[in-house]
């Protein structure tokens, strides 16, 4: 487990704050303590620094996850969400979802059109629950 390098965090908070702008800084100050963001086999994982330190006895080949999983990137280096963040974000979301219309167009839309494409959903979970760590 380490800390994430410049060009990581930058890619991560880019697509964290697509969803939830500048709450951004919430997450990582929080009244109850400070957390921080730390990659573990190409996941990123969200835990506070008092879990962290409890965990640094633990050797890198024996841990399997610490704290909560956020995403992870892929081969080409995009940071993908996973769905386990979704708690988190939900409180400073302004919407989780990518709108696929403009406010316009969704005034005349079919009812059966595709207008939000999802970032995430349960159902997600359930089907690569045996991946997500």
């Amino acid at each position: 487990m380490r800390p994430l390098t410049e060009e990581e965090t930058r890619v991560m908070f880019e697509k964290i704050a697509k969803y939830i702008g500048e709450n951004l800084q919430l997450l990582v100050d929080r009244p109850d303590g400070t957390y921080c963001f730390r990659l573990h086999n190409d996941r990123v994982y969200y835990v506070s620094e008092k879990i962290m330190k409890l965990a640094a006895n633990i050797s890198g080949d024996k841990l399997v996850s610490l704290g909560t999983c956020f995403g992870k990137f892929t081969k080409t280096h995009k940071f993908r969400l996973h769905v386990t963040a979704l708690d988190y974000l939900a409180p400073y979301a302004k919407g989780f979802g990518v709108a696929a219309k403009s406010t316009q167009d969704c005034r005349k839309v079919d009812p059966m059109a595709i207008v939000v494409f999802h970032q995430a959903d349960v159902g997600e979970y359930v089907r690569h629950e045996e991946t997500l760590t």
